[in-house]
């Protein structure tokens, strides 16, 4: 298996990301018979002269690599790379492609691969062979996460970034990317073997113990204090993770200004039920553009309700938070409008 990395490239001037993706896929179909004879004829040098340019005219930091298919001989994945500012547009790549058939899938991740303890890579000249690698893990309390301590024979012979590198290709191959980003928490590439290690084979059974305490739906509740210090009640979805709603990258802020607060700023009396009403409101809106939004966290202080939604940007949940803040009587609402694809908006919610 040969693996491709970024590649320097500058976007055409004026060129929205949406024609860069149509005009991949154009650029697909007129060059597909070339790639088909370059890729069984294993010709990997000539495939990188190839796809790297067009894949660099999407974006210059995506990352993409030919790998075996799930389903079809061979998979193009086109990927962030773990960029949170790049995962829409690779989702958007992928969801504009052709149907898969039997020669070509394409993914905007990288996926399992069901062989990966049989892979054996040239790392820096030293074998790194996936069946050697040995693992660290540890799942802190009442946390969605499994923070892993990598360790293989030849760690102690490579730089520290070089050990980092083959040590998330590892985890991506062996849990798939977007499973990574959900459930593995801090990663250390260690030159020694953790006590208690275990074989990396056992990755992914301690994953999916881990999930299955989180298949429900589930919100958290949050104090603190604002930046002035006063206090700030939140609730927030959890585990609440971008990589689960990779194309909702538009954050809807609705601001509900309420009346009746108790001498901290926090909600009371008739300005509680009214809140909990529109949230009532603003959810069975939401339940019905459940493919185009979500609602991530709501935060109460000083006089004031923030409610964040993320969706995507070609929905119609902009258009519905708007319709409803028209019937609000406690102030002047608002609703604003932003891209925000790494959810920066609701960094302290994120798990």
């Amino acid at each position: 298996m040969r693996l491709f990395g970024r590649k320097d490239a500058e976007e055409e001037g004026g060129e929205s990301r949406d024609d860069g993706i149509a005009g991949f896929w154009e650029w697909w179909q007129e060059a597909r018979p070339r790639l088909d004879s370059l890729v069984a004829a294993g010709a990997a040098e000539g495939l990188e002269d190839v796809l790297a340019p067009a894949v660099a005219a999407v974006h210059p930091d995506l990352v993409w690599e030919v790998a075996p298919g799930r389903n079809a001989a061979h998979a193009l994945v086109v990927t962030s790379a773990g960029d949170a500012e790049l995962r829409p547009l690779a989702h958007r790549w992928a969801k504009a492609a052709p149907p898969a058939d039997l020669l070509w899938e394409f993914h905007p991740s990288r996926q399992a691969n069901p062989q990966a303890l049989e892979l054996t890579l040239d790392v820096g000249g030293f074998e790194f062979a996936l069946d050697k690698l040995m693992l660290g893990l540890r799942v802190p309390r009442n946390q969605p996460r499994v923070d892993v301590a990598a360790y293989h024979p030849i760690f102690g012979e490579l730089d520290e970034d070089t050990r980092m590198d083959t040590t998330l290709l590892a985890l991506d191959w062996l849990l798939g990317e977007d499973d990574v980003a959900r459930w593995v928490g801090e990663i250390t590439a260690a030159t020694f073997e953790p006590i208690d290690a275990v074989a990396a084979a056992h990755l992914s059974a301690v994953v999916a113990d881990v999930a299955s305490g989180y298949a429900e739906e589930q919100w958290v509740l949050l104090e603190g204090q604002t930046a002035g210090g006063a206090p700030l009640v939140a609730t927030a979805r959890f585990p609440l993770r971008p990589v689960d709603h990779p194309l909702f990258d538009q954050h809807i802020a609705i601001t509900l200004p309420y009346t009746h607060r108790d001498e901290t700023g926090l909600p009371i009396g008739e300005s509680l039920t009214a809140l909990r009403d529109f949230e009532e409101r603003l959810a069975a809106r939401l339940l019905k553009l459940r493919d185009d939004a979500v609602l991530a966290a709501h935060l109460s202080a000083e006089g004031q309700r923030v409610i964040h939604v993320y969706a995507d940007p070609t929905g119609d949940a902009a258009i519905h938070a708007k319709e409803l803040i028209v019937s609000w009587e406690e102030g002047e609402p608002r609703v604003d409008v932003a891209s925000d694809p790494a959810w920066t908006a609701v960094v302290p919610f994120i798990s």
